[in-house]
């Protein structure tokens, strides 16, 4: 098993940042990929962004390239995603998820953290 625990939302002003991060314990060896994902109100959830747990190989939705980055700390545990220039549209619960291999779909979840951005 894998626990993971988000923290970092909040209300934010448009054009801030925020940066949230993601502690994974438990079975982290068994960890392939992290993903940050969103659910805004009235939307279905998508995925905002991933890495590789190994190799840090990273990926983002064309929606966020270019202002959301990812990084782990693998001694940490800690995968984070720093927002920038952040936009009311981005108010969201943001969740992290991992999987265990590449070909599955992803099969732990943290709670989730909300972000709320203000005009």
């Amino acid at each position: 098993q894998v626990h993971l625990v988000e923290s970092g939302g909040g209300l934010v002003q448009a054009g801030g940042s925020l940066r949230l991060s993601c502690a994974a314990s438990g079975r982290t060896s068994s960890i392939y990929a992290m993903g940050w994902f969103r659910q805004a109100p009235g939307k279905e959830r998508e995925l905002v962004s991933a890495i590789t747990w190994s190799g840090g190989r990273t990926s983002y939705a064309d929606s966020v390239k270019g202002r959301f980055t990812i990084s782990r700390d693998n001694a940490k545990n800690t995968v984070y995603l720093e927002i920038n220039s952040l936009k009311p549209e981005d108010t969201a619960a943001f969740y992290c998820a991992a999987k265990t291999e590449l070909a599955v779909p992803y099969n732990y979840w943290g709670q989730g953290t909300q972000v709320t951005v203000s005009s």
